[in-house]
């Protein structure tokens, strides 16, 4: 299969504190990394963009966003899972529409009523909720999952389709829910602190007539500090036409990666996280 190239380095500029769409992720949001650094993977197509996602003037996670596929390349947070709610309303990003915009998600019918955003500019942007009506074995699938946060608000922020892909159905409510619900609660016992990044390799096949791209791989991995001395991390791959997910040290699905997006090396984490 052909494999759209993507992923990560440059964006746009705006201000720390005043913007969502940011130059640096190191700058404006790097505490959603370990050791503050984020992956590293070669490409910097234009269309890329970073996101410090912000939900009720709070910082809640990052993404780096795909424009042109309309899917998020991946999203990175704390596993911090807590007792809320499961959201139902979805956000849309106003900054990728326009960087004079408010810097929060909001809901697409705000956006488009109170800001005179048009629907024609906001579908050009990013995902909207109309394109993932009537899908056929395939479902919104959130990147960073809503379980693996805290609290209401923090619930909510996941809740928009900057973090969301077309997700095979059946993968997404079996075996990759069972590793979302299941293997971190287990592979996180004794650590103090998980980072983890939730990605997507682009795809030859879209959703929506063309509109947002379907993935060919989802992935995860994550990184567990426990002390200076005790540091694990884990990951897994899946292909998102079946229900089969593989478990992989950090170093084999950073290998993969670099097959995958047809580059020399990937580094998802800082060096101090053990690939084995």
């Amino acid at each position: 299969m052909l494999l759209v190239l993507l992923f990560v380095c440059l964006g746009w500029h705006t201000t720390p504190g005043d913007a969502e769409v940011v130059n640096s992720f190191e700058e404006t949001c790097p505490r959603f990394f370990f050791r503050e650094t984020p992956p590293r993977i070669g490409l910097t197509p234009a269309y890329l963009v970073r996101i410090c996602q912000r939900y009720e003037n709070q910082y809640r996670y990052a993404t780096m966003y795909d424009k042109l596929n309309r899917i998020p390349v991946y999203s990175a947070y704390i596993y911090n899972p807590g007792e809320a709610k499961r959201p139902q309303n979805w956000m849309v990003e106003p900054q990728l529409v326009r960087l004079s915009l408010q810097p929060e998600m909001t809901s697409e019918k705000d956006l488009l009523l109170k800001k005179h955003v048009t629907r024609a500019e906001l579908k050009k942007s990013q995902a909207v909720p109309q394109d993932y009506k009537n899908l056929i074995n395939y479902n919104r699938g959130h990147l960073n999952p809503n379980s693996h946060q805290p609290n209401p608000d923090a619930r909510k922020s996941t809740f928009t389709l900057t973090n969301i892909v077309p997700q095979y159905t059946k993968l997404n409510g079996i075996s990759w829910k069972k590793y979302e619900e299941q293997t971190m609660q287990s592979n996180t016992q004794g650590c103090k602190e998980t980072f983890a990044v939730v990605g997507a390799v682009p795809g030859n096949n879209y959703i929506a007539g063309g509109r947002v791209n379907k993935p060919s791989h989802l992935w995860s991995a994550a990184c567990c500090y426990v002390d200076n001395n005790h540091i694990r991390s884990w990951a897994i791959v899946a292909r998102n036409d079946e229900d089969v997910v593989e478990q992989l040290t950090l170093g084999q699905l950073e290998a993969l990666l670099a097959v995958l997006y047809h580059q020399n090396s990937i580094s998802l984490f800082h060096s101090d996280c053990p690939r084995e």
